[in-house]
């Protein structure tokens, strides 16, 4: 019998995955998300402990001797205000970790995550014939905010619990429903966001020549950075720099002290990646110079995501069985992506390879082809817009076979 054979999936997982669509929570805010994933495991018969990385949730089953897999699947939200009009819409406000109240929305799909590990969950708790080992489960927090996974890993995720041979997971994706697509190598780019601080000398409007304008200096910094990745990166290497936030003063005629900007970088190599950083830091630091600034700009980071690397061979095993229950005209892939994701850090952490695809999750009818070339993919509304969910069916039947039929490669029966 096939690793997708016989995968019974409970029909009340439409309504778990509506109530946590519409009860969305901010990083290491999701304490009723874990409530829940918690009281589910417990009546599967796993061992189940929260708390772990603040708010997270591992459980883990042992069926007798073979490996041990880990299934992670991310549970927070984004600080988004959706639009999509579904009856099961989120309204949710929360604070946020700088005290502002936000509009929150699982506009990444991180719901659909944590229902289709459940699912799967219970799959393989009530089938244990089909599989023999150590199933280990991660319901990790804080994602999206580039910590969580480091947070489990920090609070003796590998000292506490089993240590995986294989990390095992997916991503809902605006590619049709009923395709599954995953790349090996470095598959999701590594990204690190700064916060520059440019201090200058305020001044009246009127007189410029008493102030040292940090507007002028943000200006020149934002069109400096700029040519960092089309005259300092090589062609034949993957960069991206974005200035996503700028501000400074809040008068027509006043020049301010100092002004704010945010950025961000992506890059798939560790050597490009700091030739990007160290440019910055110069340029930055040079336009202070330069500008005369009575004191040294200051550049923090906000948030670091490292490369995710596929392990060629472990993907490759998984995919292989993804194309016997679905087709191989079902599994594409989508190259090296330009977002990024915390997961390749429970892989580096325990020594293990990584298997990491993505799971389509928009309505089929929408696409002509189907495939990576569809002109669909430029217009279909795609994770962390106010307007993405994913459609619910098939798309969440899929998702839990897929997990479930990854584990049961991975473990197979003794």
């Amino acid at each position: 019998m096939a690793a997708h054979d016989d995968i019974k999936i409970d029909p009340g997982l439409a309504d778990l995955y509506k109530d946590l669509h519409r009860h969305p929570e901010l990083g290491f805010q999701e304490h009723r998300t874990a409530g829940i994933v918690g009281e589910r495991l417990d009546g599967l018969g796993f061992d189940v402990t929260t708390g772990v990385g603040r708010t997270g949730v591992v459980a883990t089953l042992r069926n007798g001797p073979g490996p041990t897999a880990l299934l992670r699947a991310d549970m927070d939200a984004l600080p988004v205000r959706e639009e999509t009009g579904l009856d099961y819409a989120s309204t949710v406000t929360a604070t946020d970790e700088h005290g502002k109240t936000v509009s929150v929305d699982h506009a990444c799909g991180h719901d659909l995550h944590t229902t289709c590990l459940l699912g799967a969950a219970e799959a393989l708790a009530t089938a244990r014939d089909r599989w023999s080992g150590t199933l280990l489960l991660a319901f990790q927090p804080a994602e999206e905010l580039g910590v969580g996974a480091q947070a489990m890993v920090d609070d003796g995720l590998y000292e506490r619990f089993p240590r995986p041979d294989v990390v095992l997971g997916q991503h809902v994706a605006p590619l049709p429903a009923g395709k599954i697509a995953g790349h090996a190598g470095a598959s999701y780019a590594g990204s690190d966001s700064l916060r520059v601080r440019l201090v200058g000398k305020g001044a009246h409007g009127s007189m410029p020549e008493a102030s040292v304008d940090p507007v002028v200096m943000a200006a020149e910094t934002v069109l400096r950075l700029q040519t960092i990745v089309s005259r300092e990166i090589p062609s034949t290497a993957t960069g991206v720099l974005t200035v996503g936030s700028i501000h400074a003063g809040d008068a027509a005629n006043v020049i301010p002290g100092e002004a704010e900007l945010q950025l961000n970088i992506r890059s798939y190599d560790t050597g490009v990646r700091q030739r990007i950083l160290d440019a910055v830091e110069r340029i930055v630091r040079g336009v202070a110079v330069t500008s005369g600034a009575p004191q040294e700009p200051t550049i923090t980071e906000i948030e670091r995501f490292p490369v995710v690397v596929n392990d060629a061979a472990a993907l490759g095993r998984t995919l292989e069985a993804f194309a016997a229950w679905l087709g191989p005209d079902a599994i594409l892939d989508p190259g090296a992506g330009a977002g990024s994701e915390d997961v390749g850090i429970l892989a580096t952490a325990a020594g293990a390879p990584l298997s990491y695809w993505l799971l389509g999750g928009t309505d089929p009818a929408l696409f002509s082809t189907g495939d990576m070339s569809d002109p669909a993919l430029l217009s279909v509304p795609s994770n962390h817009s106010p307007y993405y969910a994913p459609v619910l069916e098939p798309t969440l039947t899929l998702g839990v076979t897929a997990l479930a039929t990854a584990v049961r490669t991975w473990l197979p029966a003794a």
